[in-house]
């Protein structure tokens, strides 16, 4: 298949540094796919609220991610952005704002993200208003779910139709919940939901058994990459954090502490990082220390693209998807 303007227009003006980077990257990425490798993608930072979406939600529907790993954050402000688009704010002159605008943003509900302000009543309390009832219902029934799987739910019932204010092909949450794509969400106790979900336990309305642990997303993990290895697993990072840090030590945890020596080491990694490589940086690391580890293989294919995920993400999906 030929590819689109935007592919050739990488492979023909990005030839050096952090731009060859990029294509080397989403070539290496395509020739996993094309080998039948499955591919993990990790979300940091907040790449639903830059609307990454518009672009991975197709990735998803097409079969070129096959699981995630992401924050809470990114979880469900993908959903926010779905329900409350036009509520939110962008302050493009953030770098110039004062303590006192700073406060005045919080004074009207408006959380910001950078240039982009989540509207407090829009987004958070529509989302809280329906997923609590899905928690209590679960709990009454004794049943158990990931924070993900709750985040399915809610969507797949149509209870949040009402409030659609993009198109729905441009939240990957919603497509990854048509496929039950699974994935994982480290530390979701920290993001808004979780903040919630923990409120109604100290009022005694929850019990925290009713949300699976961290450590059962590790399980769950190590189970999914044993049943998916055969032909290769790359693991395509965007940003740092607990996104990326908590899935790739799945490698090791399996050869060394269950013994399992036959577990293959990740075939493909890439990240996309501003993190500059210093001493005790993990997420500045460059891939080769990821060796010592057990992560990576001496020559599994390595890159890291030193420059903004929201610029780089999207050209490489766009390359994958022939745009």
């Amino acid at each position: 298949m030929s590819k689109g303007a935007i592919s050739e227009f990488i492979q023909k003006y990005y030839l050096h540094f952090n731009a060859a980077s990029v294509v080397d990257a989403a070539k290496a990425y395509e020739d996993q796919l094309n080998g039948g490798a499955k591919m993990l993608v990790s979300l940091a930072g907040a790449m639903s609220t830059a609307e990454l979406g518009k672009i991975f939600a197709e990735m998803i529907r097409q079969d070129k991610v096959h699981i995630i790993s992401c924050t809470g954050a990114n979880l469900e402000e993908d959903i926010m952005n779905l329900v409350a688009h036009s509520h939110y704010k962008r302050v493009p002159n953030y770098r110039d704002l004062t303590p006192q605008q700073e406060w005045d943003l919080l004074e009207k509900g408006l959380n910001r993200v950078t240039d982009t302000c989540i509207p407090e009543e829009e987004a958070f309390r529509r989302l809280q208003k329906h997923i609590v009832k899905i928690w209590k219902d679960a709990e009454e029934a004794g049943e158990r779910y990931f924070p993900h799987e709750f985040m399915y739910k809610m969507l797949l019932s149509g209870v949040l139709e009402e409030y659609y204010e993009i198109d729905l092909k441009d939240s990957w949450m919603y497509a990854a919940a048509e496929k039950n794509l699974p994935i994982v969400v480290p530390g979701w106790e920290d993001s808004t939901m979780g903040n919630i979900f923990a409120s109604y336990v100290m009022k005694g309305e929850l019990k925290a058994t009713t949300m699976k642990s961290g450590i059962e997303y590790m399980t769950f993990l190590a189970d999914w990459y044993t049943e998916n290895s055969n032909n290769g697993i790359g693991f395509f990072q965007i940003g740092g954090g607990i996104a990326g840090d908590f899935p790739i030590c799945v490698v090791p945890m399996l050869y060394q502490d269950m013994e399992r020596t036959d577990t293959p080491f990740w075939s493909y990694f890439c990240q996309i990082s501003d993190s500059t490589t210093s001493y005790g940086s993990y997420s500045g690391a460059v891939p080769n220390e990821k060796i010592t580890w057990g992560k990576l293989d001496i020559d599994t294919p390595k890159f890291i693209i030193e420059s903004d995920a929201t610029i780089v993400a999207p050209l490489i999906f766009a390359y994958l998807l022939d745009m």
